[in-house]
């Protein structure tokens, strides 16, 4: 079996020869972010960040995502942090796509490379280098934790995605399947971060419309998206938002593999009174 591809961002500039058009989406139901928009202009940085950019793909805003928040992490050859996370009520999930990083986790250190998952509950003491001589690209998706009483906070994971078999879903033959990370019973977790991927020709047979909010980050090849009333085109590096409730499928035409890193939040009650506008 073929070693899995993932997409990453490098930034630079088109030139002043390009057309402005492009398949950038945004509405109140999902948001189409295509990897063309990820240029120097729009990165960020981060305070306790060495040698370190980032790319903000969602964040909690009012019309926008509501749960979580995903960067896509550039980190020079030893940069990085000693103190990642400011708020100890924040979750994450890491996810590595380029380069090689140092994770250490309450003091024990990990060796993390494309395809390296990384789950970390909150008020985790973690730390990250870059010990590569290459640049660290990787995903972080932040969410703040909802405890339960009787239930105790997730366990640190550290995983790959190649040393786990992906679950192809009933009736596909094989053609749309999920990678796990984490036990889909375990209802100490509050968010789900899964890779999925269809074989040329899979699909989504019916308009999926459900309560979770889903981030989607496609990894690998290109397909025709259904997000509410529209088709949009689809390609590696590009970023989708959906909000709760948008009417979704896919099909994944080829010739190649369709596969993106999906966030959703799971396994909480429903929230009685809305919360107050940012």
């Amino acid at each position: 079996m073929s070693a899995p591809s993932y997409y990453a961002p490098t930034g630079g500039h088109p030139g002043q020869d390009q057309l402005l058009t492009d398949r950038a989406i945004f509405t109140e139901a999902y948001a189409v972010i295509p990897r063309g928009t990820m240029r120097d202009i729009v990165t960020s940085y981060l305070p306790h960040w060495e040698a370190t950019r980032l790319w903000v793909l969602a964040r909690p805003m009012t019309g926008f995502a509501e749960t979580f928040s995903q960067y896509i992490m550039e980190v020079a050859p030893g940069g990085g942090s000693d103190r990642p996370e400011s708020d100890p009520e924040a979750e994450a999930v890491l996810f590595v796509v380029e380069g090689e990083a140092t994770l250490t986790v309450e003091g024990t250190a990990h060796r993390m490379v494309p395809g390296g998952y990384a789950y970390l509950p909150p008020a985790c003491d973690w730390r990250l280098r870059n010990t590569g001589d290459a640049p660290l690209r990787f995903h972080w998706i932040r969410k703040a934790y909802e405890p339960v009483e009787g239930l105790s906070a997730p366990d640190p994971l550290i995983l790959n995605e190649q040393e786990i078999a992906p679950t192809p879903m009933p009736g596909t033959e094989g053609r749309w399947a999920t990678t796990r990370f984490v036990d889909p019973a375990d209802l100490r977790h509050d968010m789900h971060v899964t890779i999925v991927t269809f074989e040329p020709g899979g699909v989504i047979p019916f308009l999926e419309t459900h309560v979770m909010e889903h981030g989607l980050y496609v990894l690998e090849g290109k397909a025709a998206y259904r997000l509410n009333g529209d088709w949009v085109e689809v390609e590696a590096g590009d970023f989708m938002w959906l909000r709760a409730f948008c009417p979704q499928a896919c099909y994944a035409g080829g010739p190649g593999k369709f596969r993106y890193l999906l966030y959703k939040d799971v396994n909480r009650q429903m929230p009685l009174r809305l919360a107050p506008r940012r």
